[in-house]
């Protein structure tokens, strides 16, 4: 069943079935079982990552994860629910019908059903709430030299938006926009660079290329979005928003304004606030 995704989506590539604690349950032709293993494994580490970040994306009661989006040079990876403790993915070539194909994943869970439940064997959503019930003391001013007034501003301009923060290649926060305060900017760096490495992971899932070039990961919640942008080689973005912003034109700000940020000094940390 899961060919029905390969077969009838022109530019798909590949559909793996896999359980919240990273076991593979199923793919598709053309797939190493070890590749297939690769991919199970990053998706379910990558979940785990998501749901404990969810409150960056805004405090909500309801912070329940959509779907996660990896956009490479040379193509997509998608994923998606597929029941309780169950995830569906799939890979497409970069001029797939992004449309098409997650109307396609979506009709497959739904078809399937509770056939692909599979119950966690521990509770996937224990580190999320931890995450979100310490979310409300860690946000405040980040101190002098580490707010950016460039972030602010396309913060303050594009409605729904409501984080950014730069990071640098090692993982350590480098500036932010106002609000996020040095002990948030670092617990979401941490799970922002775990994102990363493991987004780079599933590069295999397209094919077997030694320098991928990733782009982005796109993370939908109920109540907002998570976006980890890359911006040079030394440098990422993650960056958060309100479910009714307009992302289009927030990434599109977000990408304006940051390569002034990498190669200048706010780079290094001399943020509008001073040395």
């Amino acid at each position: 069943m899961l060919k029905d995704i390969v077969h009838n989506v022109p530019r798909a590539l590949h559909a793996v079935l896999l359980s919240a604690d990273g076991i593979l349950r199923g793919a598709t032709d053309g797939l190493t079982e070890k590749n297939a293993r690769t991919i199970s494994a990053a998706m379910s580490g990558m979940q785990s990552l998501s749901r404990a970040t969810a409150h960056f994306a805004g405090p909500a009661e309801d912070q329940q994860w959509n779907q996660t989006i990896i956009e490479f040079a040379h193509g997509w990876v998608f994923l998606i629910g597929a029941g309780q403790g169950a995830y569906l993915a799939a890979a497409a070539e970069p001029d797939v019908d992004v449309q098409q194909i997650s109307f396609r994943m979506h009709r497959l869970v739904a078809r399937l059903g509770g056939n692909l439940t599979s119950p966690p064997r521990v509770n996937p959503s224990a580190g999320a709430a931890a995450a979100t019930g310490d979310s409300h003391r860690h946000e405040g001013a980040g101190g002098s030299g580490f707010v950016l007034a460039e972030l602010d501003r396309v913060i303050a301009e594009v409605p729904g938006a409501r984080h950014a923060l730069l990071l640098g290649a090692e993982g350590l926060p480098r500036g932010a926009s106002s609000g996020i305060g040095r002990d948030l900017a670092d617990t979401i760096s941490a799970g922002m660079t775990g994102i990363h490495a493991y987004s780079r992971a599933t590069s295999q899932f397209m094919g077997t290329l030694n320098e991928a070039e990733w782009r982005q990961t796109v993370i939908e919640f109920r109540h907002g979005w998570i976006f980890l942008i890359a911006v040079g080689e030394a440098a990422l973005l993650a960056a958060a928003a309100e479910h009714d912003c307009d992302i289009e034109e927030f990434t599109t700000r977000l990408h304006d304004v940051v390569p002034s940020l990498v190669m200048g000094g706010t780079s290094r940390g001399e943020g509008a606030g001073g040395a």
